[in-house]
């Protein structure tokens, strides 16, 4: 079979694609598409003929989502992007989330003020998801430093996990008709209750379909040596859950920071992820040493993978959103910044390279095989 590889990079100016064979020695760059937009989720759907989708939100051309049938040769506008009702209050700024739903032309989307829509015709049409958009927290949660957003959307047969910053965690268990908050263990360094029911602020949430059960949380952390009110609130950064996300429990011992966006786990094996921690005051790299860092034990040990970045002076940001990995037999990691570079990392990030150096800021990666 004919693999390549194909990766979907939002960025602050645009939308861009790159291709590669599944050697992964060179990638082509197309784009940008959406030319000056920012671009903060995207979705290769692979589940009929691939197509790519990416959301361009502004606040001057309006709230866009873009269609590719041609593995991002070229692009138009779905006939209409999600919107709350006239009378809702609620205003769309952006879409953090795109991804498949339980029927192949079913989307479903992550917005900012967070509320959950989906399309049943490949993002033509949108409708809210009431369960979860008008939850009794709803008008309670309130916006993290990137914004009040639903940007994790995580499907598990009948049952359906979000994550909203800052919210939570919230999981149904009848396919999306209702969503209860579950967050027991996740700790939310800025409020008095350091273990409230609701508002923690959740930067990323991953699942293996192996592991049922099992979730990984990156979480708001970075609180181990707070000092102002409330004390310090060590390990509520990195979390694992073994029971569907009804409690958490940390596994940051050995990483430098538990503060960091993104987390993700091998595509083939559920006990390997990947994170990559940050300085809490100034969400860059620590000690301006860029690095991954792998647990191959499910978060019981980690070790660093620093190989081929920049070995000081370097102090970029990793967005939420921004880290992947393809799924061929031997996976790539992909990793853009917020300072235009994007990065693979070989052999599971035995080996960093950088793709593009001068891109716009990156806010998404995603990565399929095709």
């Amino acid at each position: 079979m004919f693999e390549r590889v194909v990766l979907a990079i939002g960025t602050r100016k645009g939308f861009f694609v790159a291709e590669a064979s599944k050697k992964r020695r060179k990638f082509e760059l197309r784009g940008p598409f959406g030319k000056g937009v920012s671009v903060y989720s995207a979705l290769i759907d692979t589940r009929r003929k691939p197509r790519i989708y990416a959301s361009s939100c502004s606040p001057f051309f309006g709230m866009k989502v873009l269609v590719s049938n041609d593995l991002g040769k070229s692009f138009k506008e779905t006939q209409s992007a999600p919107a709350f009702p006239k009378d809702d209050g609620r205003a769309l700024a952006n879409i953090w989330a795109l991804v498949p739903g339980k029927d192949k032309r079913e989307i479903l989307a992550g917005v900012e003020p967070a509320a959950l829509f989906r399309s049943r015709d490949g993002g033509d049409s949108w409708e809210m998801v009431p369960g979860i958009s008008n939850h009794e927290h709803a008008r309670k949660w309130n916006p993290g430093a990137g914004g009040l957003c639903l940007h994790t959307i995580i499907r598990d047969g009948n049952r359906v996990h979000v994550a909203i910053s800052a919210g939570g965690h919230y999981v149904s268990e009848d396919g999306g008709e209702t969503f209860t908050a579950s967050n027991g263990g996740v700790g939310a360094g800025f409020m008095p209750d350091a273990y409230p029911e609701f508002g923690q602020c959740v930067h990323k949430v991953v699942r293996h379909d192996d592991a049922p059960g099992r979730l990984y949380m990156q979480n708001h952390g970075g609180w181990g040596e707070w000092e102002g009110p409330g004390g310090k609130r060590p390990d509520i950064g990195v979390l694992r859950s073994d029971d569907h996300g009804q409690t958490w429990y940390s596994i940051a011992k050995g990483l430098p920071s538990d503060f960091g966006f993104p987390i993700v786990v091998h595509p083939h094996d559920a006990d390997t992820i990947w994170v990559v921690p940050h300085e809490p005051a100034t969400r860059t790299c620590p000690n301006g040493a860029p690095a991954a860092w792998r647990s191959e034990n499910g978060g019981e040990s980690w070790r660093r993978l620093a190989r081929g970045f920049p070995k000081k002076d370097s102090y970029f940001t990793v967005q939420r959103d921004a880290m992947d990995i393809d799924t061929l037999t031997s996976p790539s990691l992909y990793l853009g910044t917020t300072t235009g570079q994007l990065w693979i990392g070989r052999d599971g990030g035995e080996e960093w390279d950088c793709l593009f150096d001068s891109l716009p800021p990156i806010h998404c990666v995603k990565a399929a095989v095709i």
